[in-house]
């Protein structure tokens, strides 16, 4: 986790001071650079100022790439100061300015409307590839008219399909046209990655052969998590995650609350903030378990998330949605056990069946709980298992998945 949020960005980490130096200088290109191709990079949402997969994702890969090519990020201005700021080897642009992306727990529609708007900055631009990340979705009309204009190719990073259903779940009677737009978008890139192989599945379903789709999953800091050391400061349960409705803590505190009932006191660690953060203190509040339930906001450093994932009993991912599931995969990596549902959106289940740690259940809070219940009652507890290795997970180190995103963007 990284800084606080600012009082306008409920629901992301953000800084109040620029983190990178100051660069003034615009896209060069490749020519001018020698042999090195120039990489568009365009995400709304940047590290350190705002917390997700995607954001460290982008983050981690483009500390990596430039080894391949020069890579400018494209994004809202997050920080105080110039549009372009140069951070090591990448250079950041903003292309429209800090607008909140979340509103009454959704996703702005304003927003994604004037990012698409910001990113016609591109067509003056000087690229060779030109990637984009999948949300919010209206960009992408924006950059594939901007690609083939300039005749360059275009890759979108691909998270999570969300489909006609959740659509109409998740903004009623719009629902349909949102579909629309995603179903619509998924067809314009000349290369999709896909964050997941369930995820391919779902686009290649959606699309047909209509679009090439590779698999280039989210990865992990394998060193990093190795060399954390497990918090002074000890919890039964924790869980991690920018604090949205579709994450279900929810779901989490009324399993507490029945394994307090059944005489069980678990306490429960949350890491992250967000916009559900409020209702979350009510509830923990009307359930009575407020006391168990220690919040925890300010966490700066992934470091320091790893220590306090090592520091609980177990770890639990009671998400109703999940692209991937960076937070389990880093938990497994820690050697924690991973209890997480088997909602049909939730992709991260898929990597807790892979481990030995790990455990799904039915996604009700009944169900979470007697999981949880049997997890930490284990006399042999998969965390001190020596033989349980989960030898599989160095295939999401950054070293495997960065020659994959290469690939993608032919560089």
């Amino acid at each position: 986790m990284r800084p606080q949020p600012t009082a306008l960005q409920s629901g992301h980490m953000a800084s109040p001071r620029a983190a990178f130096p100051v660069d003034n200088g615009e896209a060069r290109t490749s020519a001018g650079q020698g042999k090195r191709p120039v990489v568009a990079l365009v995400i709304d949402a940047i590290y350190p100022y705002s917390l997700g997969g995607r954001e460290l994702r982008c983050h981690e890969l483009v500390r990596r790439l430039p080894d391949r090519a020069e890579i400018h990020v494209y994004t809202m201005q997050w920080w105080n100061g110039p549009r372009t700021l140069r951070d090591e080897k990448v250079t950041f642009h903003a292309i429209s300015r800090l607008i909140p992306m979340y509103g009454r727990n959704r996703r702005s529609i304003w927003q994604a409307l004037r990012f698409a708007a910001g990113c016609t900055r591109l067509i003056g631009r000087k690229f060779d590839v030109l990637e984009a990340d999948h949300i919010p979705y209206f960009q992408i009309l924006v950059l594939r008219l901007i690609a083939t204009a300039k005749r360059k190719r275009f890759v979108v990073t691909w998270h999570e399909v969300w489909g006609y259903s959740y659509w109409r779940s998740y903004l009623g009677w719009l629902g349909p046209g949102a579909w629309f737009v995603e179903w619509l978008a998924m067809r314009l890139p000349d290369h999709i990655v896909a964050a997941s192989s369930q995820t391919a599945e779902r686009l290649k379903a959606a699309v047909g052969s209509r679009t090439s789709v590779s698999v280039a999953p989210n990865g992990i800091d394998l060193e990093a998590i190795g060399s954390a050391c497990a918090d002074s400061a000890p919890t039964d349960l924790v869980v991690v995650g920018r604090l949205m409705a579709h994450k279900r803590v929810s779901l989490l505190f009324e399993a507490i609350a029945l394994l307090h009932a059944q005489g069980l006191p678990l306490t429960c660690r949350v890491i992250g903030d967000g916009p559900d953060r409020l209702r979350l203190y009510r509830q923990a509040e009307a359930l009575g378990i407020s006391a168990a339930i220690e919040f925890r906001h300010d966490v700066r450093e992934q470091k320091e998330v790893y220590s306090l994932v090592k520091s609980a009993g177990a770890f639990v991912a009671p998400s109703d949605r999940e692209g991937f599931g960076i937070a389990v995969l880093e938990a497994l990596a820690c050697g924690v056990p991973v209890v997480t549902t088997s909602a049909p959106n939730n992709l991260s289940q898929y990597l807790v069946a892979r481990s030995c740690r790990g455990t799904i259940c039915e996604p009700t809070a009944p169900a979470l709980a007697d999981a949880i219940r049997a997890v930490l009652s284990r006399p042999d507890s998969p965390k001190m298992d020596a033989h349980c290795q989960d030898a599989w997970l160095s295939e999401y180190s950054w070293e495997s998945v960065t020659p994959e995103v290469a690939k993608a963007l032919q560089i």
